[in-house]
């Protein structure tokens, strides 16, 4: 088993996962900028390093000097957490030549997962149903408004390198097609290196639905159900819930059974999550895989009661899963509420210092902070500052319990958008599961 471990990231999942290594009795090495000097992940740790100024491309995207703390601390493995290095295939591949464990899949599928237009085609290899859109990447603006006019608008442009809706559009027309090419390559190339783009059909009033996996590295691999992250802002995710109120029993069991089939064509290894969106009818279309931890796999761990970073750190060390899929069930639901510094009408980042910082408390309620009282949010990073996780027997339940909870939260000193959160916890189009992606643009006012 893993005995030292470094954590390559910061806030509220850094802590998360020092939680599971005191667990497991593993010691945590936690790397810090100058502007995370005080953070708690930095107290939790049982050793922390200073890594650089507050700038990411100077701190916790510095490979180079995350790889040398672990050396020098003796550390086994690196944990990348989520954002930051966590899908560079250059930095899960620098680990493996330092011989240093890193918690994920290999780094070949890491890069080829990065690539969406290899991802699609890898999908379709491996029998999962891809959205209708382009084979390859779309060399000019004229040659994407051809493909447009012939499966019609609305389409969506999308850079093969993107993540996190960098880089993604959904256009109308055609002048604004070309528009959007232009400029969505100029980005893509700027932030991730890759101008490439491709295109697919837009699917009308889509549900955002993720299945989760694990695998070994003896061949063995499991779902733990889905989750529907539909509620989403600038195509990040807002609120999550787990199981989806939309799908049916068959339709869940056969998003599995596919999530499972793709992993295992990819010889995948570790935590995954592909992701799919879904249409009015139930159909189901391959959107992306993401090759690490998701933000929202607490829901998923409250329904099914697994540890999924206790699972990560285990099959790093070689250990078989100890799950099989026929002793895997839901229990209740569960729905996560991303709380961030931000204003609640605007959307736009808040940061600022917290005079009070006051997270509800019960039985029901899991909180994953990465602030509190008397702390300054700054301006370097995401404006996420906690997660509020309710877990209840039905999602009725959880809903009234997610509500309750976001009244008792406070925060003074910044703005944040718990304010509307509880407009979409109250509008009766979310109580009623109709959850499309486009419910924050319907609904948001």
């Amino acid at each position: 088993m893993i005995n030292k471990l470094v954590i390559a990231n910061r806030g509220e999942i850094a802590v998360r996962i020092i939680c599971t290594c005191k667990k497991l009795n593993i010691r945590t090495v936690s790397v810090y900028s100058e502007a995370d000097k005080y953070a708690p992940h930095v107290e939790m740790a049982d050793e922390s390093y200073l890594i650089g100024p507050p700038r990411v491309q100077e701190s916790y995207l510095n490979a180079e000097k995350i790889i040398e703390i672990a050396k020098e601390t003796k550390a086994d493995a690196i944990h990348p957490g989520y954002g930051f290095l966590s899908e560079n295939a250059g930095f899960a591949e620098q680990c493996e030549q330092a011989g240093l464990v890193f918690i994920g899949p290999k780094s070949s599928v890491i890069q080829k997962m990065g690539s969406k237009i290899e991802a699609r085609r890898a999908m379709q290899t491996a029998g999962v149903p891809v959205v209708p859109g382009t084979d390859g990447a779309v060399a000019t603006a004229e040659d994407a408004a051809s493909y447009a006019s012939q499966i019609g608008y609305p389409v969506m442009v999308k850079a093969s390198a993107g993540g996190g809706g960098i880089g993604m559009q959904v256009v109308q027309t055609e002048a604004e097609l070309k528009e959007a090419f232009v400029n969505n390559t100029k980005r893509a190339q700027s932030l991730f290196g890759d101008g490439a783009m491709f295109m697919e059909k837009k699917i009308e009033n889509a549900r955002h639905i993720e299945v989760q996996v694990l695998a070994d590295h003896h061949g063995n691999v499991v779902h733990l159900f889905e989750r529907e992250c539909s509620i989403q802002r600038r195509n990040q995710k807002v609120i999550e819930e787990a199981p989806s109120p939309f799908i049916s029993e068959e339709t869940r069991q056969e998003m599995g059974e596919k999530a499972v089939q793709a992993a295992k064509a990819l010889a995948y290894t570790n935590a995954g999550t592909i992701e799919f969106l879904v249409d009015e009818q139930e159909n189901f279309y391959f959107l992306e895989m993401n090759t690490r931890i998701q933000v929202e796999h607490p829901i998923t761990e409250e329904i099914t009661g697994v540890d999924i970073v206790e699972k990560q750190l285990e099959i790093a060390s070689g250990k078989p899963l100890q799950l099989s899929q026929d002793e895997l069930f839901i229990n209740g639901h569960a729905i996560e509420a991303r709380i961030y510094a931000e204003d609640p009408k605007t959307f736009f980042p808040s940061p600022g210092h917290i005079d009070v910082f006051q997270p509800p408390e019960g039985e029901y309620i899991r909180n994953e902070v990465a602030v509190r009282s008397n702390y300054d949010v700054t301006p370097f990073y995401d404006p996420m500052i906690a997660k509020l996780v309710v877990h209840g027997k039905s999602r009725e339940v959880a809903i009234s319990l997610l509500k309750q909870a976001l009244e008792q939260y406070k925060v003074t000193g910044i703005k944040t958008n718990i304010p509307m959160l509880l407009r979409v916890v109250e509008h009766e189009q979310f109580q009623a599961g109709n959850t499309t992606t486009s419910f924050l643009e319907l609904y948001h006012g």
